[in-house]
């Protein structure tokens, strides 16, 4: 019988909700993007990140961490493969605390705040949870594996110091599935091979 177990290397774990804003439906070319981590175990440690370009930032990348090792880490591993700008660690890091509330059944918000800013990023209008398993090279580009529970949301909000980024998440099909630029993703396990 085979094993439950999944033979590759466990290289973090923790929560990666999404946010992707877009003028329209199409979405092609998002005006705001961010990627919010909380991480429990991870080669960089134990930690929160939050990537973040939008036109509130003059589109330039943003990041904001507790552990710029862990942020360091991330951009080398997983987000540097996700987004090739992001592997780019001459990009500054702020200094900020963490805090999130809500119920996921109605919504969920994380609040980023440094000495200069205030960025809360909200999800709404929650669909269905779903659980999604990949293993590393499933795809020739991406090393490595990611198992997680991913929630669509339909609607999305970010703020930096009191001003709304503009723009709305699109609807999208993944794998067959109704889905949304913007996600949450809870129980994130991410793997390479063994």
């Amino acid at each position: 019988m085979p094993s439950a177990f999944d033979p590759n290397h466990v290289i973090l774990t923790g929560e990666n909700p999404y946010i992707r804003l877009g003028a329209d439906d199409d979405g092609a070319e998002p005006t705001t993007v961010a990627s919010f981590w909380r991480i429990l175990f991870s080669g960089g440690g134990p930690g929160h990140v939050l990537f973040l370009k939008s036109e509130l930032t003059d589109n330039d990348w943003w990041i904001f961490s507790d552990n710029i090792a862990l942020t360091r880490w991330l951009q080398s591993t997983v987000q540097g493969m996700l987004n090739g700008e992001l592997s780019d660690t001459t990009i500054p890091v702020t200094d900020a605390d963490f805090a999130h509330s809500g119920d996921v059944r109605s919504f969920w918000t994380e609040r980023v705040t440094s000495d200069d800013d205030d960025i809360t990023l909200t999800w709404y209008d929650i669909g269905e949870p779903h659980l999604r398993h990949t293993l590393p090279f499933d795809a020739p580009d991406r090393p490595y594996g990611v198992c997680s529970i991913l929630v669509p949301c339909a609607g999305a909000r970010l703020t930096v110091n009191g001003e709304h980024a503009e723009g709305e998440p699109s609807p999208r099909e993944w794998d067959g599935v109704p889905f949304s630029t913007s996600a949450l993703a809870f129980s994130e396990s991410w793997t390479e091979r063994a």
